[in-house]
């Protein structure tokens, strides 16, 4: 069992402008709950006690809303990302990169997630990087394609993999376990310090890292979950949350 999770909503949200214009992403209200409670009350079902959320945008308002959540199973913590508006996602990485101490989990500040795929996360497997994966008949631009061998292992992960290599999409889940929390921890602060280490997602460390065979996929196929990226995406994540309450 996985204690300790990572939560990088740094990010204003700008393709849910005007949704985002006075608050971030994570703080959208979905069936009563916003965006990041929905998060931390998932993994919580899931057996999560600590929770280090990444803050950028509207850093204060994050932080007052996470204190309100007053949950005994788990602590929450908040480290603000100074260069959130001039980093991509990996920055958000290098941050916490101290706290990445012992098996965690990763979890994208705009994918809302069911208690059954924590579950399926948390049963383990045998990577020691674990990316959850869905399918579909076929992806577009903006969807975190994955290739994946019939093992399970990830060969490749990014956006801008062909459609004849693509067969699966990354929700945004990852899981560290044994050597893979310092090879990855390692490989954030080495890509941060090139000179264009500001510009990749995480991601893209996690593509690196594919290269030594460490790096696999959890199948959650017919699971519930949300990514909440453009204004279209917010109907469809409210209907997935109003099963949640019912």
């Amino acid at each position: 069992m996985i204690e300790h999770a990572i939560l990088l909503s740094a990010g204003q949200g700008s393709r849910l402008l005007p949704l985002t214009a006075e608050r971030p992403k994570c703080l959208i209200d979905f069936s009563g709950r916003s965006l990041i409670a929905w998060q931390i009350e998932m993994l919580a079902r899931g057996g999560v006690k600590r929770i280090d959320v990444v803050t950028g945008f509207m850093t204060d308002m994050v932080e007052e809303h996470l204190s309100a959540i007053h949950d005994p199973r788990v602590e929450v913590r908040c480290h603000f990302n100074p260069f959130f508006k001039v980093a991509d996602n990996l920055g958000s990485c290098w941050i916490v990169r101290e706290e990445m101490r012992g098996d965690f989990l990763i979890l994208n500040g705009d994918t809302l997630i069911s208690e059954d795929i924590v579950n399926r996360v948390q049963a383990g497997s045998d990577w020691p990087i674990a990316v959850t994966v869905d399918v579909k008949a076929a992806y577009d631009s903006d969807d975190m394609k994955v290739s994946r061998e019939g093992d399970g292992r990830l060969v490749r992960i990014g956006k801008t993999l062909t459609a004849d290599v693509s067969n699966a999409e990354s929700i945004g889940f990852l899981a560290f376990r044994g050597e893979g929390v310092d090879l990855f921890r390692e490989a954030v602060r080495q890509t941060m310090r090139t000179p264009d280490g500001v510009n990749h997602w995480y991601l893209k460390v996690i593509d690196m890292i594919a290269d030594t065979g460490k790096v696999g996929t959890v199948f959650i196929e017919g699971m519930d979950w949300a990514e909440v990226d453009f204004l279209n995406d917010i109907e469809i994540a409210t209907e997935l949350t109003d099963r949640w309450v019912g």
